[in-house]
């Protein structure tokens, strides 16, 4: 047996501080015991494919409560949600544009219905090392370039907390006839504070997706999708609603659902304004540290930054010899404290209205430690000041589709630049591709690759896990007959 239950059981009763999601924070609202709750479509309960009761009231409430047009319960997370949301609004062989840093989900959705995709790029900040917010008059140039844009997919925020600003965004889609749908699934929180960023359903966007396991105290793979004005064929979201949810969802995630939303209608607001001032609080401490960076607002109105999200501890050592790999450790090791998730040069570390005082401060004193430590003795170890984590701006030959149904072969690493990759690349988490399916591998992207690597980063999609070997398509170079010099 592997002692799944045992390890959960004695993870649960440690020290270990969770700095991740789910939101919940391993805090009930209730004393709901799963095995007890756990039923399917009997009499009284509904069926959330043909919702005309109980479920249907939850969902109505939810639209009302996110000022929505129409919510839906998700109970296979965002991703389910961003496949439906895609497939309703394109046909196969569609064009779409698509933020470069969208989670797979996106890409997989362009896969399934063979749509041809379009990239726009996020800024680059460079002294944090992470992606900035979409610029709407980049994504004005690639409409215009390319004719008949059916959907426009973002997402803000980002896993680091980036808001994007939508309202622009949407009002340039709309005026080329195409639908705005946005991925805000570490968004499920927003507009529940004044001091949070308002949510892309109040600012224009025509579809979005939100997962309420995330940032709100719902279990895991909770998540809604809600379409907002007239632009979108609801009937067709229905339709694929049907298909990426399974014909048995779970009451015990339903429940939570309904919980929490009962939660943030009856206790929301003054939960949300204690948990905002116990953020700023941290904000405010973290700036006097003096080698560890935190994201902060001031990031506002550069690098195409509309908002942040204060819920998002974005923490750099970038410069001071450790690496986001090495921070990771050290805070889980020494401290007990467990982040969501390491890149390059930061971690992050995910909270919410479920996280406790004594838990920040945890976070805070561990962060000041270290800090002194890097001030008063140096950090021994793999300098990386000067690295970059920054991929280069993909190179399009085929689409995913095209690539699946042709040749491949197998060739080594070192080999593999100016070849066309047959799979994907990407970090893990946030998902986001280094390389995708027919696109050119470079030599940049191949050192990329081994600095993620080395750095103690999982580079994922990738058949060979040593990343020694990369599959790429077959080259059927044809003989030339050359006439007579």
């Amino acid at each position: 047996m592997s002692g799944l239950y045992e390890r959960l059981e004695e993870y649960c009763n440690s020290e270990y501080y969770p700095f991740h999601m789910p939101g919940h924070k391993r805090r009930s609202l209730t004393d709901m015991e799963p095995y007890r709750y756990d039923i399917t479509e009997i009499d009284g309960f509904d069926n959330l494919h043909e919702p005309e009761g109980i479920l249907r009231i939850a969902m109505d409430e939810a639209a009302e409560l996110y000022g929505t047009k129409k919510t839906y319960f998700m109970v296979n997370g965002s991703s389910g949600g961003l496949l439906a949301a895609i497939s309703a609004v394109t046909d196969n062989n569609d064009k779409i544009l698509v933020a470069r840093n969208c989670h797979k989900s996106v890409y997989n959705a362009i896969y399934l219905k063979r749509l041809y995709p379009v990239y726009v790029y996020p800024e680059y900040i460079p002294k944090m090392g992470i992606n900035g917010g979409i610029n709407a008059s980049d994504v004005e140039r690639k409409l215009r370039e390319n004719d008949n844009v059916k959907a426009v997919v973002i997402t803000s925020p980002t896993y680091e907390g980036i808001v994007s600003d939508v309202r622009a965004i949407a009002d340039v889609t709309h005026r080329y006839g195409a639908v705005l749908i946005v991925d805000e699934a570490h968004g499920a929180h927003f507009s529940m504070n004044e001091a949070i960023p308002e949510s892309a359903n109040q600012r224009g966007a025509d579809i979005v997706i939100q997962s309420m396991h995330k940032t709100l105290p719902a279990l895991t793979q909770t998540a809604l999708l809600h379409v907002n004005g007239n632009v979108v064929n609801v009937t067709e979201v229905e339709k694929y609603f049907h298909i990426y949810q399974t014909s048995s969802p779970s009451y015990v995630l339903m429940a939570s659902m309904d919980k929490c939303l009962d939660f943030l209608k009856s206790d929301g607001d003054n939960m949300f304004e204690a948990y905002v001032r116990r953020m700023q609080a941290i904000h405010a401490h973290c700036r006097k540290l003096t080698h560890i960076r935190v994201l902060d607002s001031s990031i506002k109105g550069k690098y195409s930054v509309y908002d942040m999200d204060l819920s998002k501890l974005v923490i750099s050592v970038k410069g001071t010899g450790y690496t986001g790999h090495m921070l990771y450790k050290k805070l889980l090791d020494d401290y007990k404290l467990q982040m969501e998730m390491a890149s390059g040069d930061y971690v992050i570390a995910m909270t919410s209205v479920m996280d406790t005082e004594e838990g920040l401060l945890r976070l805070f004193s561990a962060l000041a430690g270290i800090d002194r430590d890097i001030r008063v003795y140096g950090k021994k170890g793999v300098f990386v000041a000067n690295d970059e984590y920054k991929a280069e701006n993909a190179v399009v030959i085929n689409t995913f589709w095209e690539t699946d149904n042709m040749e491949q072969e197998r060739v080594s690493m070192s080999h593999a630049p100016g070849r066309i990759s047959a799979e994907w690349i990407y970090l893990y988490p946030p998902g986001i591709p280094i390389v995708a399916p027919g696109e050119m591998i470079t030599g940049e992207i191949v050192q990329l690759i081994h600095k993620y690597n080395e750095s103690g980063l999982v580079v994922r999609g990738i058949q060979d896990k040593s990343l020694g070997y990369v599959n790429v398509l077959k080259e059927d170079f044809k003989a030339l007959k050359l006439g007579r010099l």
